[in-house]
């Protein structure tokens, strides 16, 4: 088996090719949301947390050829996570046209949605911090189209194929994101 990058390893790696400090702050969103799954579903916390932490590293790099956002980072990356790792990365853009059905990466679709989903129900909270979001508010939330319109529904639906209710993959992105709000900013 090959030597997996370690997390430290990983951020420093980001902090070379990342300098949106959104996208940053996405991508440990989308980590703490991913190990959550993991742990619940009795994967590897560990590789599941990479995956989540470096599925965006290339998109400052790729620019606007969305195409290769994905690719780029599966090749940046290689060496360092393990194939299956690799294939979720290429196939949580679509643009890509890499299909992959494997848990990690069904996981990685619907975190990467539900990340920005409840990011954005955060932004309209009275303080504007995670605390004041509720399961009840962001079900509301996945209701109202015209809200987070970039928040594709359907993937973050893509839980139950990993044997996850929608509320219980709410609660569980939720207190993930709830558990880092400080370096959330929120």
């Amino acid at each position: 088996m090959l030597a997996m990058i370690t997390r430290d390893e990983a951020l420093r790696l980001l902090r070379e090719n990342v300098r949106n400090d959104k996208l940053l702050k996405h991508m440990l969103a989308v980590e703490a949301i991913m190990r959550s799954i993991a742990k619940r579903i009795n994967e590897d916390e560990e590789l599941w947390g990479l995956v989540g932490l470096l599925h965006d590293v290339d998109y400052e790099r790729v620019g606007k050829d969305m195409s290769k956002h994905g690719l780029e980072s599966a090749e940046m990356l290689k060496g360092l996570l393990p194939e299956e790792a690799l294939n979720a990365i290429k196939a949580h853009n679509d643009l890509t046209g890499f299909k992959d059905d494997s848990p990690l990466a069904l996981a990685l679709k619907a975190a990467d949605q539900l990340s920005g989903l409840i990011v954005a129900t955060a932004l309209v909270m009275p303080h504007k911090k995670l605390e004041e979001v509720k399961v009840k508010s962001l079900k509301r939330k996945m209701k109202q189209k015209d809200f987070a319109r970039s928040v594709d529904r359907a993937k973050i639906l893509l839980c139950e194929q990993l044997g996850l209710s929608l509320t219980e993959f709410l609660e569980i992105g939720l207190r993930a994101l709830q558990e880092i709000h400080e370096r959330l900013g929120l």
